[in-house]
């Protein structure tokens, strides 16, 4: 996942086309983890959405006995079902802010005997699950408060749990409750019927229960939306392999932005075969005159083909999450648009109706808000307000939804959109890579050896929240994996094959091949060697050129290292060759050298100094040189802090002059 800064800038942005794969769906995510793990059997689960929500289910799932480990397969997930009640009998379990674990898990768990404890951060606390503790209680079950009546933190004792028979339960508060009891009564082995209480909200989510739960082997008869009845004897079944679609939410932005910035978007994941609701945003977007073609595991958007969108006044009831989406579109709109029966926003992340409210007037738009309705009107003559700084809420869907602001045209400020790990941990990166536009800065930085330039890289990079490459690391990990893969040290065409496709990413101060830290293992002498020679290897370098071409990623990149700024960064914003007296480098080698306790001798290591710089000159590939247009610093009695601070000077000052488009 990305490592983003307080805030982020997006925009200005004219257009948006693409194509992009979509992550997993949440909702079937952790619907999809609970059913296996109730179930007999192992389900191989493939495409698990990789986010913060499913990492707490998947935490909670492991306290309660549950064995998973990853597939032979990418991006699989194996799990050994219980083929019944949980084993574990007591808990403790902090479920963050993921509903969608929370309130199952509270059902399921109410239901195993057992002494259990579940908790979150503060909003989950906020949100209401008294309707769901009321209808466990109906069954016998002992779920009590530990904070305000109604709300988690919840504790569960062994109940008395007695033939289900019926269960009543309120719909209009959130369909959770309904699908957590669905999900849950089987483990009874009684027949059981659950009957909603009022009009039941967010159906969509209600059929992607009542879908998996039939994969997993048990049959709900239902009438209607009123009554669902699970049969006497239901248990659940592992079907073997399980495919999680792409989130048809988080689809939603993308959709937008095609009907918004021209397109065409197409994502990949859903159509018109998915089980979600939120796969109906796409209708929407027609009757918004946006031009759709659907496939069936995959959409996409253009917008119209003459004029603007047009406005809408919709019942939204049936997908409240893709609705913040159309709030959004709302602002590119021809008249002002209602969105009604929303009442759900209320009790989400955040109360989203006023959240919505209070943000989408910072970009100029004139909204009037109720209880369960907001209307929507764009700005005069559509002209957004530029450099809007919009608050997130800790909210995932707000931070999505307020990036299609800068397809306006304009630049916005997102604050806090770390927030997206909640679902969409790489949610910027794509937005970025289908936002025509887009410029992501690029600070080169370079220097003869000991010249502090790495030490100087990374440091920018963590003041501005940028990635960082350290480019001389890459070929230190070609060669450690090619000694590990027993690729010869002469074979150029595989090496460069490899160096292509190296799994390596920088997290700080370590360095992770294939998700493994191998800062230590990349300094060792055998390794240093052969990274010398196969940094001499021209198909070594062609490949790592593109591999390095993939770190320039929102909201910046600062890549240290040799031929930065003249061959794989030539449009690089800002170029700095950082140099020093042969005297100062030895001395700060030296110093380095004798805190880590090895011996050292300033003599050799200014000799050896004195021999590398003329090596790295006279190399005839990417030989040591200062690119014409770099900026040169001397760093001989500064401090690593005054030359950060000199060369994000220099950056802001580059910023400032940018034409702004």
């Amino acid at each position: 996942m990305a490592a983003y800064p307080e805030y982020l800038e997006l925009g200005p942005f004219d257009r948006a086309a693409g194509d992009l794969a979509l992550p997993g769906s949440k909702s079937i995510s952790n619907r999809v983890l609970l059913l296996a793990a109730l179930a007999s059997g192992t389900t191989y689960v493939h495409d698990l959405l990789s986010a913060d929500d499913v990492d707490r289910m998947l935490e909670a799932l492991e306290k309660l006995g549950i064995q998973s480990q990853k597939g032979k397969e990418p991006g699989r997930l194996d799990v050994s079902g219980c083929g019944g009640p949980f084993p574990v009998k007591s808990a403790e379990l902090f479920l963050g802010n993921a509903g969608t674990a929370l309130r199952p898990l509270t059902a399921a768990l109410a239901l195993c005997g057992g002494h259990y404890r579940l908790s979150g951060v503060p909003r989950m606390h906020e949100r209401p699950i008294g309707d769901l503790v009321d209808a466990l209680r109906q069954l016998g079950a002992d779920v009590r408060y530990l904070g305000q009546e109604g709300f988690p933190p919840l504790e569960i004792h062994p109940g008395k749990i007695r033939d289900a028979g019926k269960v009543r339960v309120n719909g209009e508060v959130s369909s959770q409750f309904l699908t957590a009891l669905l999900m849950a009564l089987p483990l009874t082995g009684k027949q059981s019927t659950i009957e909603v209480v009022g009009d039941l909200i967010s159906r969509p989510y209600v059929e992607i229960t009542l879908n998996l739960m039939a994969r997993f082997g048990v049959q709900v008869r239902r009438a209607g939306w009123r009554s669902f009845t699970i049969p006497a004897d239901s248990r659940f079944h592992s079907p073997g392999k399980m495919f999680v679609e792409g989130d048809a939410t988080g689809a939603s932005y993308f959709l937008a932005a095609g009907a918004i910035g021209g397109g065409p978007v197409r994502v990949q994941g859903v159509g018109r075969n998915s089980i979600q609701g939120d796969v109906n945003f796409a209708t929407a977007l027609a009757g918004m005159g946006a031009r759709i073609e659907m496939g069936e595991n995959w959409i996409e958007v253009r917008a119209p083909a003459k004029g603007r969108l047009q406005a809408f006044d919709l019942d939204l009831n049936h997908i409240p999450d893709a609705a913040m989406t159309l709030a959004m579109t709302a602002l590119f709109a021809d008249g002002s648009s209602r969105l009604r029966n929303i009442a759900s926003w209320r009790v989400k992340e955040t109360d989203r109706i006023a959240a919505m409210a209070t943000e989408l007037r910072k970009v100029g738009a004139t909204v009037m808000e109720g209880a369960d309705y907001l209307v929507v009107t764009p700005p005069h003559a559509s002209r957004l307000t530029p450099h809007a700084s919009i608050e997130t809420y800790d909210d995932h869907r707000i931070a999505m939804c307020f990036a299609l602001v800068a397809l306006g045209g304009v630049a916005v400020r997102i604050n806090n959109p770390k927030c997206v790990a909640k679902t969409f941990p790489d949610f910027f990166e794509c937005f970025a890579a289908i936002a025509a536009g887009a410029v992501v800065p690029v600070i080169a930085i370079d220097g003869p050896s000991a010249s502090g330039k790495g030490t100087v890289a990374r440091h920018v990079a963590q003041r501005l929240g940028f990635h960082y490459l350290d480019s001389g690391a890459l070929y230190r990990l070609v060669a450690l994996a090619a000694m590990r893969q027993a690729i010869a040290m002469d074979d150029a065409e595989a090496l460069g094959r490899l160096a292509h496709s190296l799994p390596v990413e920088f997290q700080d101060h370590d360095v992770r091949l294939g998700g493994e830290d191998v800062s230590a293992a990349i300094r060792t002498e055998d390794v240093s060697a052969a990274a010398s020679h196969v940094a001499a290897i021209p198909e070594v370098r062609q490949g790592l050129i593109q591999r390095q071409r993939t770190f320039r990623r929102p909201p910046g990149l600062v890549a240290d290292g040799r031929d930065m700024g003249t061959v794989v960064f030539p449009d690089a914003v800002l170029k700095v060759f950082l140099t020093a007296s042969a005297e100062e480098r030895a001395l700060r080698r030296y110093k380095q050298l004798i805190d880590k306790g090895f011996d050292a001798n300033l003599a050799t290591l200014l000799q050896e100094i004195s021999q590398r710089d003329a090596r790295d000159s006279a190399r005839s590939l990417a030989p040591l040189q200062k690119s014409a247009d770099a900026q040169v610093l001397e760093t001989t009695g500064l401090s690593i802090e005054e030359a950060v601070t000199q060369v994000i000077q220099w950056f802001e000052t580059v910023q400032r002059r940018a034409p702004s488009r």
